[in-house]
Parts: C-alpha cells; structure tokens; sequence
C-alpha cells in the first residue's frame, strides 16, 4: 500500500533554490518526489535534475519518474556519497542542491519498516533495507554503555540509563524482536514526558539516527554539495530536530566567515578574501497554515546557503 507524502516547505525550499531554467540541480532526499517535481517545472528542456536515495521504495518512485522525464538522473544511494554519485554519472558542477532530512510519512506509515512505535512490527528501521545491520540486531548485542550513550545523545532522552539497563535485561531473557517489545519498556522507564509526544519518541529517533548513521552522513554530505556549486548556486537544507539543525547551522556559518589570519596581520577588512559561502535569509519555518494540514512539519526548519566567489578552504 502507498501511503500519501505530504511535501514540508516545498515551495518555500524549491524558491530558496533560485532556479535557473538550465541549471543541473541535485534533490539528494527523494522521497516521493514533491521537491523534485516542483523543481523539474522550474527547468526548461537543457535543465538537468540528480535524484539520490537509499530507501528502495524511493528509488522505484524515481525510476518511474526518470522514465517520463529525460531530464531525470537517479542514484540509488545515500546523500553521503554525493560525490561519487555525480561522478558515475559525469556530473561536475552543480547550480543547487536539496536536501531534505526528515522521514517520509510512507517510511513511519508503513509498519513493516519498523520505524514508529504505533505498528507492532519488526524492529527493522533502516532507511536502505538492501544493507545494514537492523534495529533489533544492534539492540541485541550492543553494550549496555554504548545503548545508554545513544539513547542519550540521540535522543535527547532523560530516562537513558534505565531505558538502556531495562533493554539489556529484557533481551537477556528475551531478544527484542518487534517495535512493541521497545516501546513497552520505554512506557515503563520515561516516568515524565511532553504534552502530546509518546514515551518511546526520543528513543526511537535516537536508534533510528544509529542504524542509519544519519548524523554522520550530514556532515560528510555538507562539504561536498558546497564544493559542488557553481558561483551563485544555492544549498538548501531542511532539518526536523535540534541535532541535525546544528550541524547545518554551524556549517554554514563556519564557511561563511572569511579565514582567520595571524594575529595583528596588517590587512584591512576590504581586502578579507571572500568566504566560500554566504548564508542566504533567516531560517525559516512552516507556516501556522501549513502545520495545522500537516503536523509532521511543526518541527521543520530550512537553511539556504550560496556559493559566493571565494575560494574552498580545501580546494
């Protein structure tokens, strides 16, 4: 069953873009598509469109896709490996990139896929479901420490040490094998919680953000999308919680500043070399309007950033 994909920011993101009609751009979270169809309409015939995701059943979206439009590329792979993948398809320059890192509602709808606490489901919750270990394998035999610092760390969860302790002790009777048997002991551990969010909300993030590595890859994805650009080309990146948002920020802030020189050099401020990058407005947020049709977007923040003369630090 297909389940419906609401679209979060999908103007706001596509116009953060400022596309030119015969660009080549890159949406490296498909999804379902709703940024990428947005975007192909603001493309003319010479305009070129990169799609990138892990998630098989996004990649099927996508194929279809490509097979009605020409200007259509699809990589079956993660946003982290940007770089190789517009190498395989002789892609150098870009003109704009997007990047958004929530899950789709077909990926929390679909209770196979193990990622919500609503399905009694196997504890699955990889993004790729061709690679990696699963939810339910690293619950299993991962360390007691390293549960308690994820869930922690992750997931921003104060009961972590007993959600972690309660996990090992369960499994040593019992392997954890569905999305029911986790979020039971979270019922039991998180004593106190938000108006209106679950007691296993942080935990499940937090492993979801584990198996998938997501963390990581957004920090090895953000240097190679900004070294991408062409002059003027534009990063746009929307991030749903705290911990994604602050790696996006301080990036975009750090390479937005022009480098640091030696204390007391005699240069002055107009002869600074330009930064690499220029952030582009504030952060913006759904609107009240938006958030009331689609309450998964409340959380939602987009970040734009363009690609100024300056040179990269590193090339």
């Amino acid at each position: 069953m297909e389940h419906q994909h609401i679209t979060v920011l999908l103007h706001e993101a596509v116009a953060a873009l400022a596309i030119r009609p015969d660009g080549v751009y890159v949406d490296g979270t498909f999804g379902r598509g709703g940024h990428s169809r947005l975007i192909l309409q603001h493309l003319n015939a010479e305009g070129r469109l990169v799609v990138m995701d892990k998630d098989p059943q996004a990649i099927a979206a996508a194929q279809a896709l490509a097979a009605e439009d020409a200007r259509v590329r699809v990589v079956h792979d993660g946003f982290a490996h940007l770089d190789a993948g517009l190498d395989a398809l002789q892609v150098g320059k870009i003109d704009g990139a997007l990047f958004d890192l929530g899950l789709s509602s077909p990926q929390l709808d679909e209770a196979a896929r193990g990622f919500s606490f609503r399905f009694d489901a196997p504890l699955d919750m990889r993004m790729d479901t061709t690679r990696g270990i699963t939810a339910a394998q690293w619950l299993n035999s991962a360390p007691e420490a390293e549960i308690a610092s994820v869930i922690r760390d992750a997931g921003e969860e104060r009961f972590w040490r007993r959600i972690a302790a309660q996990i090992v002790a369960q499994r040593a009777e019992k392997p954890l094998r569905s999305t029911f048997d986790l979020a039971e002991i979270c019922n039991r551990c998180v004593r106190t919680r938000e108006k209106g969010q679950h007691p296993a909300t942080r935990t499940f993030q937090a492993i979801r953000i584990l198996i998938n590595r997501e963390l990581d890859e957004i920090a090895a994805m953000l240097p190679q999308a900004a070294c991408r650009l062409n002059q003027g080309g534009r990063l746009a990146v929307i991030a749903f919680h705290s911990l994604e948002d602050r790696i996006v920020k301080r990036f975009m802030q750090e390479y937005s500043k022009p480098p640091e020189l030696p204390r007391r050099a005699a240069v002055r401020a107009a002869d600074l070399p330009e930064p690499p990058l220029k952030i582009i407005g504030r952060a913006m947020k759904p609107s009240a309007e938006e958030i009331a049709a689609n309450p998964r977007a409340r959380s939602a923040i987009l970040r734009t950033a363009q690609r100024s003369g300056g040179a990269w630090r590193d090339e």
